[in-house]
């Protein structure tokens, strides 16, 4: 066990619960810090339900395509804690991070406090030390009493695709969370957000004109849509032909359209049509749609391809099921694992039409998986047990023309296919 990790187990313990979302044990413990949210680079501010992590990976590719130097804070990890704190450019590295830790944790003295805040003190301690040009700040859950929203004025702010998830922190009407997460707007500051399903985007509306925030959405203040050989971006402020994103799926169209609207209206010296249009084509978001090279590939066919995504909830299944249409060349076959108390039914809805064959696993270290007969359950009989991904690859019926294998239902799940893959 490293030292961060052996810090992070310790500090399981302040807290009864590892959700809680309030502000004011962060703000008494950043104030005991001498305020180092205070002290940092320009900051944007990103909240949604799906698309978050992705729009986050187009905002860094394009500031440092224009060279810039970038920190980002992202949740959760994949593989290695680290993946959450980026530095400049680089993963936090672990002497680095344990050290800010334990500071941390001694400033805090034992008082109440959960991980998660924890571990925004010790990013913003280390954003203020070490010079950047942006901050990339992603909200771990919700927006409005989230441990990122202690940001009194970002540069501006982006709120990406609200879906149901959550539903025990955030209310159970896409209304009620879409009111959390537009807790991150602020007066004067514009938001940027894309597609939006009616009742959510009434709440955003509202919001945003009750606190005085721009709101640029998506076909009023800017549209984004493909044409032959990428996309086709344009606001009051010009047109942009760009590249197909780096990122797969017709839904990074919107994530890269949020990114680019919220960087416009900003405005940095830095952006131009060149570093966004590079940005936009080198854009990496690990678990989203990845093609995997490694282990479990190796065990596939050699014409097959084996793909991952994290993605979770209804409108998760509603993103991949569009990619699915796309894919109508070969046989898809799916292998979904989730996490206890995600809306599994909803989930599979939009993606059974699409799937040679189903099959549902839970991986020994996932981190609180569903069960496999929930999956096969919620499926309609549909799924056929794994039980794990790599037993359901084993079990895929070879015979027809080449196909494709999506592994997904889980960001936890898709760390543990990452491990395996690399192994």
């Amino acid at each position: 066990m490293s030292r961060s990790e052996a810090i992070l187990d310790r500090l399981h313990v302040l807290h009864p619960v590892l959700i809680d979302l309030s502000l004011g044990r962060l703000q008494r413990l950043l104030a005991a810090l001498g305020h180092p949210e205070r002290a940092l680079p320009p900051v944007v501010h990103v909240a949604g339900t799906n698309g978050k992590g992705s729009t986050c990976a187009f905002l860094r590719a394009v500031a440092e395509a224009a060279g810039q130097r970038v920190h980002v804070f992202t949740s959760p990890h994949l593989v290695r804690f680290h993946e959450r704190i980026r530095l400049a450019g680089r993963l936090v590295e672990e002497d680095v991070l344990a050290a800010a830790l334990e500071e941390v944790e001694a400033v805090n003295a034992g008082a109440p406090i959960t991980v998660f805040e924890v571990i925004a003190a010790v990013a913003f301690l280390l954003f203020s030390r070490i010079p950047a040009d942006l901050l990339v700040l992603e909200v771990g859950l919700g927006g409005r009493f989230d441990a990122t929203n202690v940001i009194d004025r970002p540069a501006v702010t982006a709120i990406t695709s609200i879906s149901m998830d959550h539903m025990d922190f955030l209310g159970d009407t896409l209304a009620k969370i879409a009111f959390e997460k537009a807790g991150i707007l602020k007066p004067g500051v514009p938001c940027a957000t894309g597609a939006q399903d009616p009742a959510a985007f009434g709440v955003l509306a509202a919001e945003a004109a009750a606190r005085g925030a721009p709101l640029l959405a998506r076909g009023a203040a800017w549209t984004i849509g493909e044409i032959p050989g990428g996309l086709r971006y344009a606001d009051t402020a010009g047109v942009l032909d760009l590249p197909p994103p780096g990122l797969i799926g017709p839904h990074q169209a919107d994530n890269a359209g949020i990114a680019i609207a919220a960087l416009r209206a900003w405005a940095p010296p830095w952006l131009d049509a060149a570093a966004t249009a590079a940005g936009l084509a080198t854009a990496e978001n690990p678990g989203r749609l990845q093609r995997l090279h490694g282990a479990l590939a190796a065990s596939l066919p050699a014409e097959w391809e084996l793909w991952l995504d994290g993605g979770h909830n209804a409108g998760g299944g509603l993103a991949l099921a569009a990619q699915l249409a796309r894919w109508a060349d070969r046989p898809v076959h799916l292998v979904v694992g989730m996490k206890g108390g995600k809306a599994v039914v909803d989930f599979l809805r939009p993606l059974l039409p699409h799937a040679a064959t189903l099959w549902a696993v839970a991986e020994p270290g996932q981190h609180l998986a569903t069960p496999v007969e929930r999956i096969v359950e919620a499926s309609g009989g549909l799924a056929r047990p794994g039980p794990t991904v790599a037993a359901a690859l084993a079990a895929i019926p070879r015979g027809g023309p080449p196909a494709r294998v999506l592994v997904c239902g889980s960001l936890y799940l898709a760390g543990e296919v990452l491990k395996a893959d690399a192994a």
